[in-house]
This record gives structure tokens, C-alpha cells and sequence, in this order.
């Protein structure tokens, strides 16, 4: 039996999709939405790791993620 990722889990596997220019994100949101379910997590948080971390590529991040079902935030460092 195949265990399901955990939350830290699926986010470090969006983190690889970010840098690898998106590849197959889709899904990773999809099994982090998953996670967040299962752990009774209503938002996920990701740090200063992005491609773009500016303002405007929050924004974008934040509204992929929200038309997918998924609560972004971002932590201070």
C-alpha cells in the first residue's frame, strides 16, 4: 500500500514543480489539497523558496492556488 504524502510533503513536491517551470503542478496542488484535508489544515504555508518572490508573484500564487481550491499563505522569512 502506497502511503499519501503528508502536507510537508506535497508542499517540497510544489516547491521541485516551481523550479522545474511548473511541470506537472496541477497535480501536486491536487495531492496538497489532499494533505491539507487529511490533516485537518484549512491553509498551506510556504516560505521565501519561490521562483518569484515578489509581490506580484505572491499574488499570482495565491490566485492559482485559490482557483484550485487551496488557501495560500507565506511566512515572514
Amino acid at each position: 500500500m502506497v502511503s499519501e504524502p503528508t502536507v510537508a510533503d506535497a508542499t517540497n513536491r510544489i516547491y521541485e514543480s516551481l523550479q522545474a517551470d511548473n511541470a506537472d503542478i496541477d497535480v501536486h496542488i491536487a495531492a496538497l489539497k489532499a494533505a491539507l484535508t487529511r490533516a485537518g489544515v484549512k491553509e498551506a504555508v510556504f516560505e521565501a523558496r519561490l521562483v518569484q518572490n515578489n509581490r506580484s508573484g505572491r499574488k499570482r500564487m495565491e490566485a492559482y492556488f485559490r482557483q484550485r481550491g487551496v488557501t495560500v499563505k507565506f511566512s515572514a522569512s
